[in-house]
Parts: C-alpha cells; structure tokens; sequence
C-alpha cells in the first residue's frame, strides 16, 4: 500500500538510556494542532510532504527534506500543509542536554537556541530518521551518538543564544504572578475578571500583559499547563481518566481531545509506551 493511503499513526516514546529526550514518529493528514508549547526544545524533520505551522505571527512550511525548529516555550501550531499531509520524525531534547551538547563543541556557556524556525538539510534528516531506528532496535549507544551529531550540526547551522524573557515593566509582573495562580489553582481557576481584581489591575489589561509574556492569553496557557501536567502524572503511572481529574479537566474525553491536540497521541497511547505492560 502506498504511503499516502496508509491511515494517521503515531508513536510518542522514550529510550530508556536516553533521559532527556522524548521521541515520535507519525503521519498526519487531517491532524490539527493547537496553538500550544513545549518544555523541551523540538527537532521536527520531515520526510514526506509538508508542515504548515503558525510561530510568532508568521505561517512557516516545512518540506520534505527540511526540518521545523522550534525553541522551548515557544507557542506554536501544527497542521498538514498539503492534501497529503505529512510524515515526520521528531526528536524533542531539554534545553540542558542541548546547552550541554553547545559547550562542549562551541564552548558556548549561555542558553543555546536556534535562530532559525525552518532549515533545509537533507542530511540531519537523514540523521534524526537513524536515531529513531535505533532508538527502535535497542541500540542506546548509536541514538545517544547520533542526537548528539544531528543537535551539534543544528547548532552549527542554525544555532544561537535562546532569548529570555526578562521582566521589565508592571504589567510583565502582573502577567506572571497570574501564572502563578493559575498554576496553583489549576484544579479550580478563577474567572479573568476575578483573577485581575486579585492582582488589582484591570481585566483588558491582564489579558493583554499575559499575552505579550507568554503569547497565549490566560485560559490557552492553562489548557497547556494542564497538558503538562497531565504528561508529567501519566509518566508517574496515573490512569488518564485519575490524571484528567488531577489537573482540571472535567473528565477523560475532555484530557484526551486537549492532549491529543498538543502531543500527537492519545493519552492511553501516551501511557502504554511509557509504561510497558501497564
């Protein structure tokens, strides 16, 4: 069967000689992602047809033979930029482990990023493909090599000092200590309305600070927050429908639409790969 008519399909996992990187292999066709981030950096090549994807107000395509670079913390979208839509291989390694691949081969002390949000290179495609194969044989000590190859030539070609975002004005600091709340209310938040007149400021004007900080205005960023936590209580064992409750959403269905939306995969699919036999 030719590829094309193959159905979607997915793989989200981990080596387990490899901490610091998570893995996926999928095509997509109908697949849509929200607007959404990553704690960790993202190492998208493609390997056949294109990804559309929206990243600080630009619509960036990514061809086969490319690769989509995005930097942690970083929202961003995800959809099929043709008919056919788009087959991938992923690679999706913490910002410590990138910063340490950067000093050891440019002796380079800061944050390390990347400055550019797509790049055409054949070869590190080719390159994450064989860390995922052997990822998928067993073979802990070729992935480590190889995702230590493919991130230093990333760096070389398209690398930089990743920008922080410093906190520099009132509304900067109101949009964090709403983060704040959010984060330890997650379970049960309160309304923007009510939220701003705990932080005594203006409701437009949170919501516009909140955006500017984390270019997602208050109820995405939560939608995020609880996917991440979500992932985190999934690796730890919880069943998706106890990890739903746990982080705000109403009931699994609701997990499982937010998560598969962000992640790629279900969250029961998630669940299996991380804990075998589970």
């Amino acid at each position: 069967m030719e590829e094309e008519q193959r159905p979607e399909r997915a793989r989200h996992w981990r080596h387990p000689e490899l901490p610091g990187v998570d893995l996926l292999r999928a095509r997509y066709v109908r697949r849509t992602f929200i607007r959404h981030t990553h704690e960790t950096f993202v190492i998208a090549a493609i390997t056949r047809g294109v990804e559309a994807f929206h990243h600080k107000g630009t619509v960036e395509r990514a061809s086969a033979g490319g690769l989509a670079l995005i930097n942690p913390d970083t929202p961003h979208t995800g959809q099929a930029g043709v008919p056919d839509g788009w087959t991938y291989g992923a690679l999706y390694p913490t910002a410590e482990l990138v910063d340490g691949i950067a000093a050891e081969t440019s002796g380079s002390r800061g944050a390390a990023g990347f400055r550019d949000v797509v790049l055409v290179d054949p070869a590190a495609v080719r390159l994450v493909s064989r860390v995922l194969r052997a990822a998928d044989e067993g073979d802990a000590l070729a992935a480590d090599s190889l995702l230590r190859l493919v991130v230093a030539r990333l760096l070389t070609r398209a690398g930089g000092a990743r920008q922080r975002r410093e906190v520099r004005d009132a509304g900067a600091r109101q949009a964090e200590r709403a983060r704040e709340v959010l984060a330890d209310r997650m379970t049960d938040p309160p309304t923007l309305a009510r939220l701003a007149a705990e932080l005594d400021v203006g409701p437009f004007a949170l919501l516009r600070a909140f955006r500017a900080r984390y270019g997602l205005p208050p109820h995405a960023w939560l939608t995020d927050a609880r996917v991440h936590r979500a992932r985190a209580l999934l690796d730890a064992g919880l069943r998706p429908a106890d990890a739903a409750v746990a982080v705000g959403f109403t009931d699994q269905s609701h997990l499982h639409r937010h998560f598969t939306r962000t992640v790629g995969v279900s969250p029961g699919a998630y669940r299996r790969e991380r804990l075998p036999g589970a």
